[in-house]
């Protein structure tokens, strides 16, 4: 099992801060994890319509969305952040 977390309008969206999921094993990078979780629910699929917005961390460790996952303990969702 992978914990996921969700920060910002990801967690508003899906409407959880975090759920522990079992992640297929065809499910391979970024973006498979993330065209994988837009079919479970409509709601997963209007916090990821935008997918090339959102950012993934594996472990705490942010990936590209073309970058194998492995086999994470945890994976965050969130979308761009801005800082000053």
């Amino acid at each position: 099992m992978t914990k996921m977390v969700y920060f910002a309008w990801v967690r508003e969206r899906i409407g959880l801060t975090e759920e522990e999921i079992d992640i297929p094993g065809n499910v391979k990078t970024g973006a498979d994890l993330l065209a994988w979780m837009k079919g479970r629910g409509h709601n997963y699929e209007a916090a990821l319509a935008f997918d090339n917005a959102i950012r993934i961390a594996v472990d705490h460790e942010h990936i590209d969305q073309k970058e194998d996952i492995g086999s994470p303990r945890e994976i965050a969702l969130f979308p761009p952040m801005t800082g000053g």
